[in-house]
């Protein structure tokens, strides 16, 4: 591999997975009752996303979307892979905005309930995340940079 790394997509999946490292604190501290650092890194791993989505949103928008440079034989897969990830990823921003307002407003049954589920979401969209990240600039240097659309569905 004789190429380096794009600045933007390193750094923004960087975000994501700190967001999910802190999910997974928080989720450690609410079980041993420290509910106070629970919604410190809770509020952390929110933080985290939303930086995130900051980067990826205005590198889509004013940038475009980096299509798949791998092998022709294995794309469609990563395209499956990455409608998988994008699905997972809305999902599991929805579901982490409801949670977090249950928990922000005292909505503690109702926070409780969802928490768990969001939280095993959110661990599946940042590894999910990672990994097409990993494919489309690590294990292959990444294609041209294009619409979304083109990016993702390849027309």
């Amino acid at each position: 591999m004789n190429y380096t790394l794009p600045i933007l997509p390193t750094i923004s999946t960087t975000f994501i997975v700190l967001s999910a490292i802190f999910v997974a604190i928080g989720w450690y501290l609410v079980s041993k009752g420290k509910i106070e650092a629970h919604k410190k890194a809770m509020f952390t791993a929110a933080v985290f996303a939303l930086i995130f989505f900051i980067i990826y949103a205005s590198r889509t928008i004013f940038i475009g979307n980096t299509e798949f440079g791998g092998p022709d034989d294995i794309k469609i897969y990563y395209t499956i892979f990455l409608i998988f990830h994008i699905t997972l990823a809305t999902t599991g921003a929805v579901f982490g905005i409801i949670t977090l307002l249950h928990g922000f407003n005292n909505r503690i049954s109702k926070h409780r309930k969802i928490g768990p589920i969001t939280s095993v979401i959110w661990f599946f969209t940042a590894t999910t995340g990672l990994a097409v990240y990993l494919l489309l600039y690590v294990f292959y240097q990444g294609g041209k940079t294009t619409s979304v659309i083109k990016a993702i569905l390849g027309f």
